[in-house]
């Protein structure tokens, strides 16, 4: 079974999809959310790492170095979060992780704004900031010719069945 990496920007669907793809396999596969470390301030992860970036990428490893002997052992993993597929990528590479399946979760601008205001109440998460992280890691995803999954206009069921195939 292969290591699956779900990423996109705040408001995509990425953990309402892990959660289900989870609640879809059971046991067979292995959901980590990256949020579950303890996320610090900016402040302090700029105060960690030197830069909020740099912090991302080094967590981004940190995971990656923990999830590899499952992955290698082709144990069904599945791991969500917000990262730069760029960090992504150097990760896997120096976990010496092979045959990963890199997703971006993607939805419309609009779509991303209501969800964060509407179901998240997160009002502080819709902002302009936001919209160019997306388009940020939209044009990494395409570049790099990882799967773009949006969840627009697509059913939380219908995104987890297609999620759940690669297992």
């Amino acid at each position: 079974m292969p290591l699956v990496i779900l990423t996109g920007a705040s408001g995509s669907g990425k953990t309402t999809l892990a959660k289900a793809v989870s609640q879809r396999v059971g046991e067979s596969v292995d959901v980590h959310f990256f949020d579950s470390i303890d996320i610090p301030s900016f402040e302090e992860m700029s105060a960690q790492q030197g830069s909020i970036e740099n912090w991302q990428r080094v967590k981004t490893k940190e995971w990656l170095h923990r999830l590899a002997p499952a992955a290698e052992q082709g144990e069904g993993v599945l791991f969500e979060g917000q990262m730069r597929i760029a960090f992504i990528e150097e990760a896997l590479a120096a976990a010496a992780i092979s045959e990963p399946r890199i997703i971006l979760v993607d939805c419309s601008d609009e779509e991303r704004l209501r969800r964060l205001n509407d179901e998240r109440h997160q009002p502080e998460l819709a902002n302009p900031q936001m919209i160019n992280w997306a388009k940020y890691l939209r044009t990494e995803a395409l570049q790099g010719g990882h799967e773009i999954l949006d969840t627009s206009a697509r059913s939380v069921a219908d995104c987890a069945a297609h999620l759940s195939r690669y297992f």
